[in-house]
C-alpha cells in the first residue's frame, strides 16, 4: 500500500494543522493509501496543539494583550519542559487582525509574562525526575518560545521587561526561540510592520526603534544581535530573547525534528503541505518551504495546497518540484475559505488520480 504523509500549516482563519491534514488523509485513504498524519507548525499559531500530540498539559494564564489589555493564554507544559507560543498572548488575531491593531503600541509584554510563568513552574520541578522522562523538546529547564503571527514590532521591549520585572528567570532555564522567519533584526518594520496594520510614517517610526533598541541590546549582550537569523521575528522578539541567552532555531526545523518528519518522508511515496497564503515568505522559514526542500532532497513527490497563491510562490514551489494545487482556483474564492476542508480533500484526491 502506498504511503502518503499529510504535513501542511495551518491555513490562517479558515482551518488548522490538524483540520488540513484530517482532510489530505481522507482523500488518500479513498484512494488506497495509507495516510501519516503529521500536522506541523513553524512556532506561530498551532504550535501548541502540535506540542499536545506529544502529550503533556497545556496550562492556562491571564497576560498582557497587545492592545495592553489582559487576555487569556495558554502554554504547554510536558515532562519538565514548556513551550509558549507568542502568538497567544501577542498574537494579530488577539488584537483583533490588522484594522483593529495599533502597530506602534502594540506590545510584547504578554508573551514574556507566559516566559516567566513556565520558568516558574518548572523551577519547582525536580529536574533529575525529568530527567528520566524523555521528551524531544529538549533537556530539562527547556522553555521553547514560538515566533509568529504576532502584532508587534516593539523589539521585544515588552517581553524583555517582563522578565527583568519578575527578577529573571533563574540559572536552571534554558531558552530557545523558534523563528518562522530568518528576517533579521531592523527588516522587521519593512518588511513585516505593513502586515500589522502600519502606515508608511509608522514604518519608519518602528524603523527607529529597532535601530535604537539594537544598539541598546548591543550594549546588554556584549555582542550584535541584530544580524542573527531570526532576530527580527515576531517583530523584533527573536533579538529581545537572544539578549535573555535564548539560542534561536528554525521552528520548522524544532517542530519537524520533535514528530519525525524526515524519518516517515524516508518511508512515503508522496507529501501533501499547504499553507493559507503562498508566496515568496513560504519559502523563508515557514512549513511550506521546508517541506518542499525536505521532499526534494528524498526525491519525494509533493504538493503544496494552498488557499490562495500569487506567482512568486508558485513558481518558488515548482522550481522546488513540487505540484501546486490554489483552493480559490479550484473551488472559486467563497467555497475556499467556508468549505476549506472539502476542497483541501478534492485537491489532494485529483492529485492522487492524476499520478
Amino acid at each position: 500500500m502506498p504511503v502518503l504523509v499529510t504535513a501542511p500549516d495551518g491555513f490562517r482563519g479558515t482551518i488548522t494543522a490538524h483540520g488540513a491534514t484530517t482532510a489530505a488523509g481522507r482523500a488518500a485513504r479513498a484512494h488506497g493509501w495509507l495516510a501519516v498524519d503529521l500536522p506541523l507548525s513553524d512556532g506561530g499559531e498551532g504550535l501548541l496543539a502540535v506540542c499536545s500530540a506529544l502529550g503533556g498539559t497545556l496550562v492556562p494564564a491571564r497576560v498582557t494583550g497587545p492592545a495592553r489589555t489582559p487576555v487569556r493564554a495558554r502554554w504547554w507544559l510536558g515532562a519538565g519542559r514548556a513551550v509558549v507560543e507568542s502568538a497567544q498572548a501577542s498574537g494579530l488575531v488577539v488584537a483583533g487582525g490588522a484594522a483593529a491593531n495599533d502597530p506602534v503600541r502594540a506590545t510584547s509584554r504578554g508573551t514574556g509574562e507566559l516566559v516567566v510563568a513556565a520558568a516558574r513552574t518548572l523551577a519547582g520541578i525536580d529536574p533529575e525526575e525529568a530527567a528520566r522522562t524523555p521528551c524531544p523538546v529538549g533537556p530539562p529547564g527547556t522553555i521553547v518560545i514560538g515566533l509568529g503571527g504576532s502584532a508587534t514590532t516593539d523589539g521585544g521591549e515588552g517581553l524583555v521587561a517582563a522578565i527583568d520585572e519578575a527578577g529573571g528567570l533563574g540559572d536552571r532555564i534554558s531558552l530557545v526561540a523558534a523563528w518562522d522567519t530568518a528576517t533579521r533584526f531592523r527588516d522587521a518594520a519593512r518588511r513585516f510592520a505593513p502586515q500589522k496594520g502600519a502606515s508608511p510614517a509608522q514604518v519608519e517610526e518602528l524603523e527607529a526603534r529597532l535601530d535604537r533598541l539594537a544598539s541598546e541590546y548591543a550594549l546588554r549582550a556584549g555582542r550584535d544581535v541584530a544580524d542573527l537569523p531570526g532576530s527580527g521575528a515576531a517583530g523584533g522578539m527573536g533579538g529581545a530573547l537572544a539578549v535573555a541567552g535564548a539560542r534561536l532555531d528554525s521552528g520548522y526545523g524544532l517542530v519537524s525534528s520533535w514528530v519525525r518528519l524526515r524519518r516517515a518522508l524516508e518511508r512515503a511515496d508522496a507529501v501533501v503541505t499547504g499553507e493559507g497564503s503562498l508566496d515568496a515568505l513560504s519559502f523563508s522559514g515557514k512549513v511550506v518551504g521546508g517541506v518542499v526542500g525536505d521532499a526534494r532532497a528524498l526525491g519525494v513527490p509533493c504538493l503544496v495546497v494552498a488557499g490562495r497563491a500569487d506567482p512568486d510562490g508558485v513558481e518558488l514551489a515548482r522550481s522546488g518540484g513540487a505540484d501546486v494545487a490554489v483552493l480559490e482556483e479550484r473551488c472559486g474564492p467563497e467555497r475556499s475559505r467556508t468549505d476549506v476542508a472539502a476542497c483541501i480533500e478534492e485537491a489532494v484526491a485529483a492529485w492522487l488520480s492524476s499520478g
